[in-house]
């Protein structure tokens, strides 16, 4: 073999090689299973109260986040306006029907207690200017109170949050709930 011969096929190899090694930068991850249970990291399930939803922590899409799975038509549906690919989701709680999902915010490491309407499909800081560490919050089954352990006092104590009498619960059969301050 010649000199110019081997410097051709060393030349050949090269391109090949930096071609093949190209095209895996590419390469596309395929999109999360749409099943309950994957090769990825669920973790810190919940039920709503009438138990046809579940709400999760997952790692499927490369980010933290919370996913909520319909346990009748076994899909997941989409949560618009809560996962952030800078905020940190965990600890997620539900209300009866689901309306409504509880859970810890940490956006550069400090937690709150926010809250997801998803009718209205908009999450809300609850302890926004809360100067004290929180943890685990739980929603009641009409989404009005809101549990959570506080460190205010040097040690984990339990707050009750309670969203007020106004807001829209949540009720199984949609009857509406009369406004106690209108019928005085």
């Amino acid at each position: 073999m010649t000199v110019i011969a081997h410097r051709l096929l060393k030349a050949i190899f090269g391109i090949g090689l930096m071609s093949i090694l190209g095209a895996c930068g590419t390469f596309k991850r395929p999109e999360p299973p749409a099943t309950l249970n994957s090769r990825y990291n669920d973790q810190q399930p919940t039920l709503s109260g009438d138990g046809r939803w579940l709400a999760l922590v997952s790692n499927r899409n490369n980010s933290n986040e919370i996913l909520l799975y319909n346990l009748q038509s076994k899909r997941f549906v989409q949560l618009p306006g809560l996962n952030q690919s800078n905020v940190i989701l965990e600890s997620p709680s539900l209300s009866r029907t689901g309306r409504y999902l509880v859970y810890i915010s940490s956006i550069q490491g400090r937690p709150d207690v926010a809250l997801y309407d998803r009718t209205i499909q908009r999450a809300e800081i609850l302890t926004e200017g809360y100067r004290n560490w929180v943890r685990n919050p739980q929603i009641s089954a009409d989404g009005r109170y809101i549990i959570f352990e506080t460190a205010r006092r040097g040690q984990w104590d339990i707050e009750v949050l309670d969203r007020g009498p106004l807001i829209e619960l949540d009720i199984p059969d949609g009857t509406p709930v009369v406004n106690p301050s209108l019928t005085q």
